[in-house]
C-alpha cells in the first residue's frame, strides 16, 4: 500500500475510497452521495484528487487484499486501521467519520464491512456518533420507575 502524507488531501481521499469500497464494490448511490452530501467540499479534496486516489487504492488492493469472489474485495481490520491512522487531526477525523457515515448510508443498507469501518474509525479516533451526526438527539424522560421514553409520559 502506498504512503501518503498524514492529514493530506490524498490521505483523506483514501479514507473516502475506503468507505466507497467497504462493502466490497463501488455502488452508484454511494458515488452519488459524494455530490449530494457535498463531501468533496466538506473534506477539502478535489474530485480529481479523489479520482486519482481511488484508482491508486484499487491498484494497491489488487496486490494485497483478499478477493473471495470475482469483482469483490475484502479488507481486514489491520489494513483499515493502518489507513485510518493517516488522519491525525481531530477535526479532520470528525469530518472523515461524518463522510464515511454519509457514504455507507447512501444505499440504505449497512453491511458487515461498512459496520467494521465505522467501528474501527470510532475506536481508533475516540469518537462517538453524536459528535459527527446532524441528527438531534433528545434527552430521555423517565415515565415511571424503569421505563424511559424520548417523548415523556405515555397516556
Amino acid at each position: 500500500m502506498r504512503h501518503y502524507t498524514t492529514d493530506s488531501a490524498e490521505a483523506m481521499s483514501r479514507v473516502v475510497a475506503l468507505a466507497l469500497l467497504a462493502d466490497g464494490a463501488l455502488d452508484h448511490s454511494e458515488l452519488e452521495s459524494l455530490k449530494s452530501r457535498e463531501i468533496h467540499d466538506r473534506l477539502h479534496i478535489t474530485p480529481e484528487t479523489l479520482d486519482r486516489v481511488v484508482h491508486e487504492f484499487c491498484n494497491d488492493l489488487l496486490q494485497c487484499a483478499r478477493a473471495p469472489n470475482i469483482g469483490q474485495i475484502e479488507l481486514d481490520r489491520e489494513l483499515i486501521d493502518h489507513l485510518l491512522d493517516d488522519i491525525r487531526s481531530p477535526e479532520m477525523q470528525k469530518d472523515a467519520l461524518g463522510a464515511i457515515l454519509d457514504i455507507v448510508n447512501a444505499d440504505g443498507c449497512l453491511n458487515g464491512g461498512e459496520a467494521i469501518l465505522i467501528s474501527e474509525a470510532m475506536n481508533l479516533w475516540g469518537l462517538e456518533l453524536k459528535q459527527v451526526t446532524r441528527t438531534e438527539v433528545r434527552a430521555a424522560h423517565r415515565v415511571s420507575p424503569g421505563i424511559v421514553t424520548p417523548h415523556g409520559m405515555l397516556s
